[in-house]
């Protein structure tokens, strides 16, 4: 069910600084972000706690043999010892999936099907195994428009209009310096960890000639009235099919200018820049979040639901992840913020917020937060999105948080104690199921709908 508890005091103040990238703030001192060792393996695809394992094959059959030396041919050294990792490991093989087949069987469509125009295969084919072999290495960073591409993405962006001020817009918009991206980036990261199938068949669709993806989901799971799932549906203006009573087909598309950003970053990625497979990813669930508004080119959006033109709301953010994963999301608010923006007290005790957040990891699933920063005040000075991806404890007892952060250029999770996070914490999306012994919600699409006629009466 798509819910979100958000503050009804400070949130639109929150939703104004809730964009900025955390380059734009004040680096964490290293002592509290800690770099760690982490190994993964791909979780189940279940809601359930009680979920059984996952089924991790190792050896080839003949014919996907097959399909392996294919790519091999495809791909340097490098990229094929992450290839034989990702066998060993049993990622390769792994096929949780929405139409069931393989991370390999998808590899290969990218490698032998023809991409869109502009794109390259063995380009995308390293990107995506190099992201499947370590998902920290996504990342929200944009790349510079170099002068072969500055013109047409200028002309794009000024949609036939002469004038001056228009071009001097244009010109200064689509040099991205901070990105909005990291609910995306955050959403793709936790995709290609936990159901990397899914994440390679999305890879493959959005870089087709036809770059779109199609997706099943219950509407169940974003509301408990199917009139309300639908309203939900309608209201983001995502294309769909509804199937049956409960089951509905999407169509996931990254918007119109991410062909031009991702034709730039297939000739021009360098440093720690996102690449192909970073764009087409983030501009689709940004597209999503914003009601298909979002321009890839400027990392701008409009929508009906927010009066920024950058970044996602809480409850854009929510139903993204929803339909994404297919899973009964909701997102708890935790910090009060008053009209002026000064943190002014916590929604519960950190225990329970802990509690709810360690038996998310337990269930198998990571937990994206947002976070802000403070001045000495108390004042909210800006804030970010990471994933909360394992814990430990030391021998004090003391927890910390391994959390994987899309704009911190460390291709690595990062750990923060207990103590240092959890008062930094606006909110965090967990599953249904974790959370409705502890609290009572209202579902997200009334609070969203009520935002939104606020927002509109006090225009």
């Amino acid at each position: 069910m798509v819910v979100d508890m958000i503050n009804s005091i400070g949130v639109n103040y929150y939703q104004n600084m809730y964009v900025p990238s955390l380059k734009s703030m004040e680096k964490l001192p290293a002592v509290l972000k800690n770099q760690v060792n982490f190994t993964s393996a791909p979780a189940n695809n279940s809601s359930s706690a009680a979920a059984q394992p996952t089924i991790i094959r190792t050896r080839l059959n003949s014919q996907e043999e097959k399909l392996y030396k294919t790519l091999q041919k495809e791909l340097d050294k490098t990229s094929r010892k992450q290839l034989e990792s990702l066998l060993k490991r049993g990622i390769l093989l792994n096929s949780n999936s929405y139409n069931k087949t393989s991370v390999l069987d998808n590899l290969y469509k990218i490698a032998t099907t023809q991409r869109a125009q502009g794109l390259d295969n063995k380009n995308i084919l390293k990107s995506t195994i190099e992201i499947l072999d370590n998902p920290f290495k996504s990342t929200q960073t944009f790349g510079d428009i170099p002068q072969e591409f500055k013109e047409k993405a200028i002309q794009t962006e000024l949609k036939g209009s002469t004038n001056l001020v228009d071009r001097l817009k244009a010109e200064k918009d689509i040099n991205v310096e901070l990105s909005g991206s990291c609910p995306a980036a955050s959403i793709e990261f936790s995709m290609a960890q936990k159901s990397p199938a899914e994440f390679t068949r999305f890879v493959e669709g959005l870089s087709s000639v036809n770059m779109s993806v199609d997706k099943g989901i219950k509407l169940s799971n974003l509301a408990d009235n199917t009139l309300d799932a639908v309203w939900l549906l309608n209201a983001f203006e995502i294309p769909y099919e509804i199937k049956d009573y409960d089951n509905v087909e999407l169509k996931f598309a990254p918007d119109k200018n991410a062909l031009l950003r991702a034709q730039i970053q297939t000739k021009y990625q360098n440093g720690n820049e996102r690449s192909v497979v970073d764009v087409l990813m983030q501009s689709t669930f940004m597209n999503v979040g914003s009601q298909q508004t979002y321009d890839s080119l400027t990392d701008k959006r409009a929508g009906k639901f927010s009066d920024q033109d950058t970044g996602l709301i809480e409850f854009e953010k929510t139903f993204t992840e929803s339909v994404v994963d297919d899973k009964n999301k909701i997102t708890i608010t935790n910090q009060k913020i008053n009209d002026n923006g000064f943190l002014a007290g916590y929604e519960s005790d950190f225990g329970t917020f802990k509690r709810q957040i360690l038996d998310t990891l337990k269930a198998g699933e990571n937990i994206i937060i947002g976070y802000t920063f403070t001045d000495d005040t108390n004042k909210i000075v800006g804030g970010h999105e990471i994933t909360i991806v394992g814990a430990r404890q030391d021998k004090d007892g003391k927890t910390y948080f391994i959390c994987n952060d899309s704009d911190d250029d460390y291709f690595g999770p990062i750990e923060y104690p207990e103590d240092y996070l959890l008062p930094k914490i606006h909110h965090a999306t967990f599953p249904k199921f974790i959370v409705e012994k502890d609290i009572k919600f209202e579902d997200n699409w009334k609070e969203g709908l009520r935002s939104y006629r606020e927002m509109k009466q006090s225009a």
